[in-house]
């Protein structure tokens, strides 16, 4: 007999409460050769990262890669690695916490956010137990990846959807797919890059890297490439950039196949020839600094351009747990919640009186 989660140790004599659920990637424990294995094996064993046959790709991943990549990977983390921790643990605990004040000040009824983590931990079901734990019994998920892909909205949903079927009282759910073109989000990076260049200047060319995915997603469909444009495209106008002072990039990429371009490395060699000295890099589908950011563009791909002739090279901070950006999550989750017409705490309280007179009745005729 298949056993289901109950939706709290006290259903029927608990306020009801909003749940929040926000997603990121994930990184992993420490920056060691056995912990990088254990966040690679589950990361690559996602049929979302990889479309290949499992009877293919399995040799592949256990016989090569991870006997291989964990060393590597984890020499690049100990580059970033903080006294609290990875970098993006520290910045989604925060961005966590800020976004619990900013609804808890808006919303007089009960709201709760969690945090979980596509890959490693908090994991995503660590995050929907803590709210299945205070008797969320409707949830909004916001997985902070601006721009749509299969390989890291899509994934979040398969992940939601293991977790949820596993519980006895499904609860009203929202998922936000994407906010490429907010305009609370796109004002904020707006910000920050006004921000940069009243401390550092205007560079020759601002460089919107965006994490790459295979040529073959957006071929089969994938939103992200052209989400990705019309950020930095709308970004770009909030700025008053012209088209050649600013350009789309695609880093990160992994393996032999093509993936979309152009690159970010392959461009920032060539850009000192054409006369670009002087160049600015901000990172618009990360929403926390991590690996990819602190160690890949910052360090890595600074040394490319300047060794390549370039003369001044700036990575732009991501969003991070900025107030405009906080706020910008606040707005996008406020704004899906309305459809649930959130009552105040009074009338919820009312509601559990009627409730708990209910289930006493239910008592008595039952005993």
């Amino acid at each position: 007999m298949k056993s289901y989660l109950n939706s709290s140790e006290q259903p029927h004599s608990t306020l009801p409460v909003t749940g929040i659920l926000l997603t990121n990637l994930g990184t992993p424990d420490a920056p060691t050769p056995t912990a990088l294995r254990r966040y690679l094996a589950e990361f690559l064993s996602d049929p979302r990262i990889t479309e290949l046959p499992r009877w293919l790709w399995w040799p592949i991943l256990h016989g090569i890669i991870l006997r291989t990549r964990p060393a590597r990977s984890a020499k690049n983390y100990a580059k970033i690695w903080t006294d609290e921790g990875s970098p993006l643990f520290t910045i989604s605990q925060q961005q966590t916490k800020k976004l619990q004040a900013l609804l808890s000040q808006h919303f007089d009824s009960p709201v709760q956010v969690a945090l979980g983590m596509r890959y490693g931990q908090p994991s995503i079901e660590t995050g929907l137990e803590q709210l299945r734990q205070v008797n969320a019994q409707r949830i909004i998920v916001l997985p902070l990846y601006p721009q749509y892909s299969s390989s890291t909205t899509g994934s979040t949903y398969d992940a939601i959807g293991d977790c949820l079927k596993k519980w006895r009282w499904i609860p009203d759910l929202q998922f936000i797919s994407h906010y490429h073109d907010n305009e609370g989000y796109i004002n904020a990076l707006a910000s920050s890059v006004r921000h940069h260049w009243d401390q550092h200047g205007q560079p020759d060319k601002l460089l919107f890297s965006f994490h790459g995915v295979p040529r073959r997603f957006l071929d089969a469909g994938d939103p992200y490439f052209c989400e990705c444009h019309k950020t930095a495209r709308l970004v770009a106008t909030t700025l008053d950039l012209k088209e050649d002072q600013y350009q789309v990039v695609f880093q990160s990429r992994f393996g032999r196949e093509e993936w979309i371009k152009p690159y970010t490395d392959e461009t920032l060699k060539k850009l000192p020839k054409q006369g670009v000295k002087h160049v600015n890099v901000i990172c618009p589908g990360f929403s926390a600094d991590c690996l990819e950011t602190l160690e890949e563009i910052d360090q890595e791909n600074r040394a490319y351009f300047l060794e390549s002739g370039g003369e001044q090279y700036h990575y732009i901070p991501a969003l991070n747990a900025q107030d405009a950006h906080m706020q910008a999550l606040a707005n996008l989750v406020i704004q899906r919640a309305q459809a649930w017409s959130l009552k105040s705490t009074d009338v919820l309280q009312s509601e559990q009186e009627q409730r708990l007179l209910q289930v006493e009745k239910v008592s008595k005729i039952q005993s």
